[in-house]
């Protein structure tokens, strides 16, 4: 096996900004015809907790796999929709690329993507997010975010009684992930009506902005009894804005995601519950699927919906729960 890693630049936190990344790691041999198959694995951004579990599942798959070459490449940023085109079009230009699995930053903008890798014969499978329209023939492994979000508004809903001012923190309008996850939070809210929603705002998929918007929901509803948050940035922006207003553990805190930071706040009772997500498994079915479409061979039509997990600190500690958190291909998730 063959490893190659390069990068212009590290992003140390999620505040980071204004550097690009590109992260590149192969399995197999050389690129000659007749030799290994190569897939190009993009995830949505580099240097995320969630992104980082993707890849190492989508490289347990290649390892697993006989003569399977995998690049793995990302921008810096989820919001970076012109950058993560211009990736995956000089990816496709290369020639040799028969396998495209990618997360799309903007459901619509990457659709034409898809349209140009089938076009020259390119099998491409997405993982996290598709696009629109979404292709018959391209599974996209995913979490059910509908239903996982209705779940997670339930439990909200559970820790407040049933009634009390919430606001949503979004982060990527476009995105077939942020708008799935927001129909499922409100689908939610119209089975709790005692839940009133006061404020929505978009973090961008930025901490620092997710920190900001929270501040100034919690000023302007002081009354605030609950926040859903949609991804990794906007959870932990939303959970310092309530740390730092002293009312950790009254505004109830529902998010997505499970980063180091997050389950730390959770421990601490500033976040309330947290929708695991099995970034493993899609990273995994993807490449496999892909590599099976490619062959000819396999189930190429496995269920695509990844499953989702509830964690609050009563199951924390589970067999179940760290296995989700601490991945590996030597101990994968189901």
């Amino acid at each position: 096996m063959k490893k190659v890693l390069t990068a212009t630049c590290v992003l140390l936190t999620l505040a980071a900004t204004g550097c690009s990344v590109g992260v590149r790691e192969q399995t197999g041999g050389g690129q000659q015809d007749g030799g290994p198959i190569k897939i190009a694995v993009v995830p949505k951004a580099i240097g995320f907790d969630f992104w980082e579990k993707v890849r190492v599942g989508a490289q347990c798959a290649g390892d697993k796999q006989q003569d399977v070459d995998l690049q793995w490449d990302g921008v810096s940023s989820e919001s970076d929709v012109s950058g993560q085109q211009s990736l995956l079009q000089d990816m496709l230009a290369q020639g040799n690329v028969k396998g495209l699995v990618y997360a799309a930053t903007d459901a619509k903008a990457l659709s034409e993507i898809t349209k140009t890798a089938q076009g020259q014969g390119t099998t491409v499978v997405n993982m996290d997010s598709g696009t629109t329209p979404q292709p018959p023939d391209v599974p996209v492994f995913a979490t059910n975010n509908v239903a996982a979000a209705e779940q997670g508004t339930d439990e909200l809903a559970k820790q407040l009684g049933g009634k009390g001012k919430v606001a949503f923190i979004e982060f990527q309008a476009g995105t077939s992930t942020n708008e799935t996850r927001g129909q499922g939070f409100k689908n939610g809210l119209a089975k709790h009506p005692g839940l009133q929603l006061v404020a929505q705002q978009s973090s961008d998929s930025d901490y620092n902005k997710a920190l900001q918007v929270t501040q100034d929901i919690l000023t302007a509803n002081p009354d605030l009894n609950g926040i859903y948050a949609a991804n990794e940035p906007s959870v932990l922006g939303a959970a310092e804005a309530v740390r730092q207003s002293g009312k950790g553990g009254q505004v109830k805190i529902i998010g997505w995601d499970t980063s180091e930071g997050q389950i730390q706040s959770l421990r601490d009772g500033v976040i309330t519950g947290l929708i695991a997500q099995n970034p493993f498994k899609m990273g995994y079915a993807a490449v496999n699927t892909a590599v099976a479409k490619i062959r000819g061979t396999g189930d190429q039509s496995a269920n695509t919906d990844t499953g989702a997990t509830l964690i609050t600190k009563e199951n924390l500690e589970t067999p179940e729960v760290q296995k989700i958190l601490n991945p590996s291909c030597e101990n994968p998730p189901q």
